[in-house]
């Protein structure tokens, strides 16, 4: 049963013709985003939701969907899915800025909405309106990034496991049995849950080892143009490096066009060891013939996992786990297949 939804009795009288009706809160009419396409089929047909037939209300909040492959991937599966067919009723925000998701969010609490769908832009900040989605009866329910928030204030948080996600990439480079590490550290948004995971695992290892070398650790905000630049100037700077760890596919590939147009060689057996992450299809054939060395997963496939979350809410259950880990691994150019690149590619 929705948490909002205001039910009476219908009460019948054995000798009397006296009825009392209750009535029940409607789901308003709330413009959803101009991304969300007529024509978009449903990915998973999921049980009905909601026994009245009334449409589940959700606020999806999320990154840009330009920012990546990665994210494309992300948004199209969460418009997929809250579509009314599957008993939904979505709107959508997106943002890179923490501060404008959290007025989308105040937005969608003042609607009425019966969950609030986060992926944050920041791990930071979210204190308050978490807090006032609860006083109004509002599931919350993190997706993709987690947040520094206390548990009580969100129902389930579905997310990767980005501090793994960076120890397992940086294990892997470890592996490589370099004499010396001189590293470009190229990094996503920062303060995003995906930057802080997959930097943090590197931070570490240079502070414990003499043999690795930060050349240069700056963001490009997910963005090929601005890698590109980054390495460039390392490039024009005269600096030695040989590893490249992006942390995003589309950054990886800005890193590449830099060492292309310098005639540096990359991948197996190459001069610069060149590292990305999410899995894109694109990058992961860029391993299979050789051109990159590793790709971390990154799964942007969760709106199943959120729907199934919201149906043991409606029944007025606890999800068993208060944070749901999604399953991913990291590829290398060296073992990876086409059957991987077909399977896991997004």
């Amino acid at each position: 049963m929705k948490k909002k939804k205001f039910l009476s009795l219908v009460l019948i009288g054995a000798m009397a013709a006296v009825f009392v009706v209750g009535c029940g809160k409607k789901a308003e009419d709330t413009n959803t985003d101009n991304n969300q396409s007529a024509d978009q089929t449903e990915t998973t047909t999921p049980d009905e939701p909601d026994d009245s037939g009334e449409l589940i209300k959700v606020g999806i909040i999320n990154n840009d969907p330009n920012e990546s492959g990665y994210r494309t991937a992300n948004v199209n599966d969460l418009q997929n899915f809250f579509t009314e067919e599957n008993g939904y009723e979505a709107s959508f925000a997106y943002s890179l800025k923490n501060d404008e998701q959290i007025a989308s969010a105040q937005k969608f609490i003042q609607d009425g909405v019966d969950y609030l769908l986060l992926s944050a832009a920041d791990v930071s900040g979210w204190d308050t309106v978490l807090q006032d989605a609860q006083d109004a009866g509002i599931g919350v329910i993190l997706f993709d990034r987690t947040i520094d928030a206390d548990e009580s204030l969100y129902a389930a948080s579905i997310v990767s496991d980005m501090a793994k996600e960076g120890e397992t990439a940086v294990n892997w480079l470890a592996d490589q049995g370099l004499d010396e590490y001189n590293i470009i550290h190229i990094q996503g948004v920062m303060g995003s849950a995906a930057q802080v995971g997959r930097t943090g695992a590197l931070d570490d290892k240079v502070a414990a080892e003499d043999s690795w070398n930060i050349v240069t650790q700056q963001t490009a905000e997910w963005n090929a143009e601005k890698a590109q630049q980054i390495v460039q100037s390392v490039i024009s700077a005269g600096t030695p490096f040989n590893v490249i760890y992006a942390e995003n596919d589309d950054m990886a590939k800005g890193a590449v066009a830099a060492l292309d147009a310098a005639g540096i060689t990359h991948g197996v057996g190459k001069d610069v060891i060149v590292m990305g992450f999410d899995c894109n299809k694109w990058a992961l054939e860029e391993l299979l013939a050789g051109n990159w060395n590793y790709d971390g997963q990154c799964n942007p496939f969760q709106a199943s996992y959120i729907d199934e979350v919201i149906k043991t809410l409606e029944k007025g259950e606890e999800p068993a786990e208060k944070t749901i880990i999604l399953d991913e691994k990291g590829f290398d150019a060296e073992t990876i297949t086409q059957d991987d690149v077909d399977t896991y590619g997004i």
